[in-house]
């Protein structure tokens, strides 16, 4: 069995970025595909960013048992991880890299205790989050209030995890996670202080 490694932290706080860094500099890591019945923004990619269906379809596959774990997020806008995409990248002998939500990472860990490392990704404040969000141009003043009315809840998550990056200087927290998790696949257990 290879190792689960998740990243998960409120949007804007940078977890997709060190996510895609990590894929680029640790040849064991693959990406975990999560299903998603959100609108696919324009850049994404059908089975590369994630599995998009409707809601009907991901509830249908809810019934059957078919995610490790889901969540709805927000009404009818659910996320999850399709046991079959973990059995997959096992089978290729490969350790498993996360960008998920933090209720998503916490049902993976408590599935999977031994084999899984939960980092949790925090913004350095509430302000350079909003700044991010803002600057990234795909929120509608609508999701951008819900999105912040969500940090506060996410926050309420992050003494469950293995270990807390903040990101506040960018290489800085690339370095460190590449450290971390490269030393969580050597050495096969999470035994960390708390950041």
């Amino acid at each position: 069995m290879g190792k689960l490694i998740l990243f998960a932290a409120p949007s804007g706080a940078g977890k997709t970025t060190i996510v895609r860094h990590l894929l680029k500099v640790i040849d064991s890591l693959s990406f975990s595909v999560s299903a998603t019945t959100r609108a696919k923004r324009s850049h994404e990619q059908e089975g590369v960013d994630y599995y998009f269906m409707s809601p009907d379809c991901f509830r249908q596959k809810i019934a059957a048992q078919d995610f490790v774990e889901w969540v709805e997020v927000y009404a009818n806008q659910y996320y999850g991880t399709l046991r079959s995409e973990i059995e997959r990248l096992w089978m290729e002998q490969r350790d498993i890299i996360f960008d998920i939500d933090v209720k998503g990472a916490m049902m993976i860990k408590a599935a999977y205790p031994k084999e899984t490392l939960a980092i949790f990704v925090k913004p350095p404040s509430t302000q350079t989050l909003i700044d991010r969000l803002t600057a990234r141009g795909t929120e509608s003043a609508e999701s951008l209030k819900k999105r912040i009315q969500r940090f506060e809840e996410e926050l309420s998550y992050q003494n469950k995890f293995d270990y807390i990056l903040v990101n506040d200087i960018l290489s800085h927290t690339l370095q460190e996670a590449e450290k971390i998790v490269l030393q969580f696949i050597q050495d096969g257990y999470a035994h960390y202080e708390r950041h």
